[in-house]
């Protein structure tokens, strides 16, 4: 998979049509997507809205190439995902796109330095670890090992972590549901920050409908579908955020 040209804002990223997502659980199969059609363009900050159960979740992980869907197609600037191998969805995922899930999922016995250079040292074009852990605001902290930082900062290290390997696009699910909301905005803030400075397509998933206003686009989810997408004539800080 070839690196996308750089470009505008204009720049389609993804474009999903009819995407279908149907697991089996025992006898009963659950329709976790049902034709979800979407285009996410280059640079832009979208959240994806909805109650648990919605499919955003599974959405995310096609995109991210941890999933297949059932059915439909789903391309990233101009390839095929569903077409690709193991091999090719291997390097897609460790060259294009970056994670950010609920919890830290930081190793223990490991620096917060430590835990960004798992990334750097297979990546093709990284930052420093320390460049990437003071882009969220802890230089001060590089040598501390997560049991010596609090939930928000063991957060931005796993932004950090993220966003070391400079992926066009990164995927977050639910990165404050497990912090209370003086650190979720903390948090917020520090994405913003990395798709302004980096121009990162940036996708974040949530229920805590609050996080929207800060969105470029807000794509409503509901029951596997997308019921609709508004776009924010002007967006709020994540600092102005309050629930």
């Amino acid at each position: 998979m070839t690196d996308p040209e750089q470009g505008t804002d204009a720049r389609l990223m993804f474009e999903a049509r009819g995407l279908t997502k149907i697991y089996q659980m025992g006898e009963v199969q659950v329709q976790a997507l049902r034709g979800v059609d979407l285009e996410l363009y280059a640079g832009e900050f979208v959240v994806l809205l909805g109650p648990s159960g919605s499919g955003k979740s599974t959405l995310l992980n096609i995109l991210g190439g941890l999933d297949a869907p059932s059915g439909g197609t789903v391309h990233y600037a101009g390839s095929d995902l569903i077409l690709d191998d193991d091999a090719a969805m291997t390097q897609y995922r460790r060259t294009h796109v970056g994670f950010v899930f609920q919890f830290y999922n930081l190793i223990p016995s490991l620096t917060a330095r430590e835990n960004v250079a798992l990334v750097t040292e297979i990546a093709q074009d990284p930052m420093t670890p320390e460049a990437a852990l003071a882009l969220v605001g802890l230089a001060s902290r590089l040598d501390h090992f997560p049991t010596q930082m609090s939930g928000g900062e063991q957060q931005r290290v796993a932004i950090a972590r993220a966003v070391a390997k400079r992926p066009q696009v990164l995927l977050c699910d639910e990165p404050t549901g497990a912090l209370d909301a003086q650190t979720g905005v903390r948090v917020l803030d520090v994405l913003a920050q990395v798709n302004r400075e980096l121009g990162t397509t940036t996708v974040v998933i949530t229920h805590n409908a609050v996080i929207a206003a800060m969105a470029d686009r807000v794509v409503y989810f509901g029951d596997g579908q997308v019921v609709r997408i508004e776009q924010n004539a002007v967006k709020k800080s994540a600092l102005d955020l309050h629930w």
